[in-house]
């Protein structure tokens, strides 16, 4: 047991370093082949074997480039340890199975969206499309009775997007006489695929629960924001990421809670 959660818990961090390395090239259009070892952002110097190791050598050179003493991103780390947090987690639950399989590769495209989007404010079009197939395809095999939820999650946010945006774009900007609100979405392109995942994989209930959680938690940052007077877009990926693994890590919970409330 010992042996699995050590195992498990290092394969995690591996993982999380070649999620560090898609973060980083795929908005960048750098082949994830060419150059094949990892070098220094800021001084371009490649990293040896023994400064690349996940987690550890950020610990041991202090977040620090080991030729440049330039600062390494803390984002690398922070990769790294919720990959192989959630790996766990998942693992515990689904034990050895496709279905584990299937859910760690929606996770982690979610994870590399997530902080793609926190970054530049918009995710490679490849990975969602990738994210909706692998997403189908767990569907097809494992529930197919939820197929349909994808698809009705898709339609409804396409709707909802396109009145709302329409209200955003022809009466807001009209009111406040901004003429930057005539070109604004309410809701991104790369959340809709993502939103369809949720409703597919969790189904209507815990799907609605899942978006509900993502709003509240993306809330937070905006008003913080307000507060310091900053005006900073706040990507909404990583929270419906972080929605969609909090729901479904902790469906029974969220049923007992449903049921006290006398919404299940």
């Amino acid at each position: 047991m010992v042996f699995n959660t050590i195992s498990i818990i290092l394969i995690g961090l591996i993982i999380g370093s070649f999620l560090n390395v898609l973060i980083y090239r795929l908005p960048l259009n750098i082949s994830l082949f060419n150059p094949k070892r990892s070098h220094c952002p800021k001084c371009k110097e490649i990293i040896p074997w023994y400064y690349n190791i996940p987690l550890f050598s950020y610990l041991c050179l202090k977040g620090k480039c080991h030729n440049c003493s330039g600062h390494i991103s803390l984002s690398y780390p922070i990769v790294e340890i919720f990959t192989s947090l959630i790996t766990y987690i998942l693992y515990i639950q689904l034990g050895l199975s496709y279905e584990l399989y299937f859910l760690l590769c929606i996770t982690y495209i979610l994870i590399t969206l997530s902080f793609i989007d926190f970054e530049y404010k918009a995710v490679p079009t490849s990975l969602l499309l990738i994210l909706m197939l692998i997403t189908i395809s767990y569907l097809s095999w494992y529930n197919i009775s939820t197929l349909s939820i994808f698809f009705i999650f898709i339609g409804g946010i396409v709707t909802i997007d396109f009145f709302v945006t329409f209200y955003i774009q022809n009466i807001k900007a009209v009111v406040l006489k901004q003429d930057a609100l005539k070109e604004q979405r309410a809701i991104g392109e790369g959340d809709i695929p993502i939103i369809g995942m949720i409703g597919g994989i969790l189904g209507f209930e815990f799907g609605v629960v899942a978006i509900f959680l993502s709003a509240i938690l993306a809330i937070i940052p905006s008003l913080i924001n307000k507060v310091l007077k900053k005006e900073i877009e706040t990507p909404f990926i990583p929270f419906l990421s972080l929605g969609f693994i909090i729901t479904y890590t902790n469906k029974n919970n969220i049923q007992d809670i449903l049921e006290g409330l006398n919404l299940a």
